[in-house]
């Protein structure tokens, strides 16, 4: 499984950030199982930015779209969530991914006006380390997990990581804490686990896109996007990071066993990110937070992607180009999910999504038919 999850995601993460989808110009329409109707009969473009923890399994959605959906190119650039929001807020992009969802202050000062914000998709976010001569999976307790980032935990063979690996011999090595130097839904994600699990890192440091990581020691490191913190753990002798699992598997960086709420030593995988986040109810505007769910097989570093769009488009033939490309991403393109480390979205939820894309409209007019 992981081999060939390694050589898909070689493909994609290796490739361009921007594929573009350009047919041969059939004036036909075409009908995907969603029941989403494509006209072909102008040649629209469309620019995405944003996410780079959902950037494999859309890059792979739009390279599956372009067989049977001509003179629609959608051309997509990773950056961060931050940069997704705030381009999509200045309207210099047609659509943003996120995977910490806009606050209320920042859906203020969106302005194109009302945004929908859509989840698209489902992962787990893991603790990749470099530590020569330690086992691919070692176990980090949330206690601990919080004293590396406060930097209270500086060493490798630290008592504190000996008493739950009592049969790894740890080496004397420093530990390199890296994490997302520009704004961040994977931090998100982290950082409102670590609010979870630990009081005093929720009073003194808190959770969101970008906060102050603390560096008592000097040694912390930044780096950018999930490739960039990535890259900076497999290059650091010491180091640890968080980075979405479909990183993790590309990169063959080893990551830690995470204790979950009921007191299990879990994994992350598909299975434990779709446990977590079973426990949660999604209301109405999509915006939920599922870290540190109760389950046994539940993996408690999890999160949700969405895709940001205004539900009033200005321009008609791309508005219509967008809602119908999401609607398929939101039913076909569940199908490569698994195959790119995340977790298909349940039936009910992507029913709701649609119900959502049916009030996009342009010029009064609903674009998703």
């Amino acid at each position: 499984m992981i081999r060939k999850t390694g050589r898909i995601l070689t493909a994609v993460l290796t490739g361009v950030l921007a594929i573009s989808l350009v047919g041969c110009g059939s004036q036909n329409q075409t009908q995907s199982s969603s029941g989403a109707q494509q006209t072909s009969d102008a040649a629209v473009t469309l620019t995405g930015a944003g996410s780079t923890f959902v950037q494999p399994l859309l890059l792979q959605q739009v390279a599956e779209y372009q067989k049977s959906h001509s003179n629609v190119t959608i051309n997509y650039q990773g950056g961060g969530s931050g940069f997704g929001i705030q381009h999509l807020s200045d309207q210099t992009i047609d659509f943003g991914a996120t995977d910490a969802f806009m606050t209320d202050d920042q859906l203020s000062k969106a302005q194109g006006g009302k945004v929908l914000q859509l989840p698209v998709a489902l992962g787990a976010v893991t603790l990749s380390y470099n530590v020569p001569g330690i086992p691919e999976h070692i176990k980090i307790s949330p206690e601990n997990l919080a004293n590396i980032y406060f930097g209270k935990i500086k060493n490798w063979n630290d008592p504190a990581l000996a008493k739950d690996n009592p049969d790894v011999k740890f080496p004397d090595l420093a530990i390199i804490p890296i994490h997302r130097s520009e704004g961040s839904g994977t931090t998100s994600i982290f950082t409102h686990y670590l609010s979870a699990i630990s009081p005093d890192w929720n009073s003194q440091v808190g959770s969101g896109t970008s906060v102050n990581w603390p560096n008592p020691t000097g040694k912390a490191l930044g780096a950018k996007g999930n490739p960039g913190v990535a890259g900076a753990v497999k290059s650091t002798s010491g180091a640890i990071g968080y980075i979405e699992l479909a990183y993790a598997l590309q990169n063959k960086i080893p990551y830690a066993y995470m204790l979950n709420k009921d007191g299990k030593w879990v994994l992350p995988s598909l299975e434990g990110a779709s446990a977590d986040a079973a426990s949660f109810q999604v209301p109405d505007d999509m915006r939920v937070n599922i870290v540190n769910g109760p389950g046994a097989e539940a993996y408690p570093i999890s999160g949700f992607s969405w895709a940001l769009i205004y539900q009033n488009q200005t321009d008609k033939a791309k508005g219509t180009a967008m809602v119908n490309f999401l609607n398929w991403a939101l039913h076909d393109g569940q199908k490569l999910a698994p195959s790119l480390s995340y977790v298909p979205l349940p039936d009910n939820l992507t029913a709701r999504e649609t119900a959502m894309l049916k009030t996009v409209t342009s010029g009064g007019q609903p674009l998703l038919k």
